[in-house]
């Protein structure tokens, strides 16, 4: 790892490669910047955050800036970052926050913000991972019962529907670690329950759950809740927005969120512009016209926790940390001097990172806007997608081009997040593929769908819940075969937990493209949709409506196919699948995650 500051008396550099050869790097000021080319061999550049267009992006631009896209993301992206690196061993990190570009050409050109240093890196696709994340920290190691089956909807708005929940687990004989509740709270300030009575605390001062009236609340008792969810086996995650929301004509003003918009103001907990005045969400962005708080402010940090506290204490066990895009305005001013020129990428950072420090490391975090370095605050989901087989594509896409760029704890919203329910055939193949990544969930935009003004929405019961996809369709058995892959997640648990603590051990991703383990193999650097997962299991997803079978390119080794038990000869293409099961194989030299006591944990 080497860090090089360009200048005119420094115009020009050369690395050395582990394979021979040398990369030719060259300055040259653009502007109020500078443009970087590189001049290498190589056949696939991997790595810049989670990319949803490709996962080599030779012959693509790739613009390091954090962005909302509901939907459809194409080169945009909720969580870029400024590495990436070669198959021919080369690597490189440009150390700014500020935005830059990567042109990956027949040569490579970065395209620098002032100033900025970049750091290079040589030799495999896991020493330059590893170097890179040295960068910002170790990875963090979420609780082992993340990794069991999540299970999430916005359409669930009271403890009664929760109850009905357990009962429907129960009924159907589904498992389940983790519940997501979207539709808790009052949705102004985001840390009170939604309905519950209590008398508003000026000057910052936070409520306690002993100050709350929980009297003809939707949530008539929170606490008890959470301890009957506890029994059963789950843990409770809620959503959270960084937002002093500025509430809308059509809704019923909420006194704590106005005292809380004041107190901000009045203290400087939130971000500024130039001129001093609160900076708002511009309009035609989610939260509109709202001010967020200054997470490099320890003011506003402490403010913004301690009215959180009581979520903790009453046993709550994480928080689904959405939105972070919100920094649209280079003038924007932080409390630590910065700007929104580095703002625009860091602010996601700094709002996953404090989230990450209140919870501790026996909570969770699950988070779609990061910036470079967010491996050290698991865990990640790939944000919102439609119910299409194409974004089921792009979906596997960003969370392999994520785990090269050094994620490891990585999911996505099973058959999609929005729109119309997905077709039985599209939510069995995206459940069989969340079966075999590091985090398993569905989740669903509300009942009618809340971009309705963007696309066709859903009628009635939007849920992506397996029984509902079932009654839907006037397909009872499609619950059994659901329960096969729940039951089967359950099964692999240790090895996931296996999998997931030799992660934060050794930086190595729990998902690996091909690329990562044989850089100097060309068809697994041009492979873009198999993975391994952990040391043992090679997956290969179906991502064709109605597809039962794919070829399979098996890099050098002896492979067995795990459902089939069918022995299979490596460096060549085989057809695989079939029987209702995807393509998942076997490395040679492990034991089965299936075999009984082949994994403890």
């Amino acid at each position: 790892m080497e860090r090089i500051l360009f200048s005119e008396a420094s115009p020009a550099h050369t690395a050395a490669l582990p394979g021979g050869g040398a990369a030719q790097l060259s300055w040259a000021r653009r502007g109020q910047g500078a443009e970087l080319t590189i001049a290498l061999p190589y056949a696939g550049a991997f790595g810049m955050g989670e990319k949803y267009n490709a996962l080599n992006q030779k012959g693509r631009t790739a613009v390091n800036r954090v962005e909302e896209q509901f939907c459809f993301q194409g080169g945009h992206t909720y969580c870029p970052a400024p590495f990436f690196w070669t198959d021919s061993g080369f690597g490189l990190c440009v150390a700014s926050d500020r935005e830059s570009a990567f042109s990956f050409g027949k040569a490579i050109t970065v395209t620098l913000p002032a100033g900025a240093e970049v750091v290079l890196f040589t030799g495999t696709p896991e020493t330059m991972i590893r170097e890179y994340q040295s960068l910002f920290g170790p990875v963090q190691l979420p609780p082992r019962w993340a990794f069991g089956p999540w299970i999430s909807a916005n359409r669930w708005n009271s403890q009664a529907q929760v109850q009905q929940l357990l009962e429907k687990l129960v009924s159907c004989g589904f498992p389940a670690t983790v519940l997501v509740l979207e539709a808790w709270s009052d949705e102004a300030t985001f840390y009170l329950w939604n309905g519950a009575k209590y008398t508003p605390m000026p000057g910052g001062q936070p409520l306690r759950y002993e100050d709350l009236d929980f009297t003809g609340s939707p949530w008539p008792d929170p606490r008890g809740m959470v301890e009957k969810l506890h029994a059963a086996g789950l843990h409770l995650v809620l959503w959270q927005v960084p937002v002093y929301k500025q509430q809308g004509p059509e809704e019923t003003p909420n006194p704590q969120n106005e005292l809380d918009r004041a107190d901000a103001v009045r203290r400087g907990l939130c971000v500024r512009q130039a001129g001093g005045a609160p900076y708002t969400i511009p309009s035609g962005h989610w939260f509109a016209g709202s001010m967020l708080p200054d997470f490099t402010c320890p003011q506003a940090v402490s403010s913004w926790f301690a009215k959180r506290q009581y979520l903790l204490d009453m046993g709550v066990d994480g928080f689904k940390t959405d939105g972070g895009e919100f920094i649209c305005d280079p003038g924007a001013r932080f409390h630590d001097g910065s700007s929104g020129l580095e703002g625009v990428n860091r602010y996601a950072r700094d709002y996953t990172r404090a989230y990450s420090r209140f919870l501790g490391p026996d909570r969770v975090l699950f988070s779609r806007a990061g910036w470079a370095g967010q491996h050290t605050v698991p865990i990640h989901w790939a944000g919102d997608q439609q119910s299409q087989n194409s974004e089921l594509k792009s979906a596997l896409t960003a969370g392999l081009s994520a785990a090269l760029t050094g994620i490891p704890f990585w999911g996505f919203d099973i058959g999609g997040f929005a729109g119309p329910l997905p077709t039985l055939d599209l939510y069995r193949r995206a459940t069989q593929l969340a079966c075999f990544c590091p985090i398993m969930q569905w989740h669903s935009e509300p009942d009618g769908g809340q971009f309705r003004e963007l696309m066709p929405g859903a009628q009635g019961n939007n849920e992506r819940s397996p029984w509902n996809l079932a009654q839907a369709n006037g397909a009872p058995e499609f619950v059994a075969e659901m329960r096969f892959w729940h039951l089967l997640r359950m099964q692999l648990l240790p090895y996931l937990w296996a999998t997931a603590q030799a992660s934060a051990q050794t930086g190595r991703p729990m998902m690996r493209p091909l690329v990562y383990d044989w850089p100097q193999d060309p068809r697994a650097v041009a492979c873009g949709d198999e993975y391994l997962l952990g040391d043992a299991l090679l997956v290969a997803p179906l991502l064709e409506e109605n597809a039962e079978t794919r070829p399979v390119y098996l890099p050098a080794g002896r492979w067995t196919g795990l459902f089939d038990g069918r022995a299979c000869q490596g460096g060549r293409e085989v057809l695989a699948g079939g029987g209702g099961k995807l393509p998942v194989f076997l490395r040679e030299g492990f034991e089965s995650p299936l075999s009984p006591g082949a994994y403890r944990a």
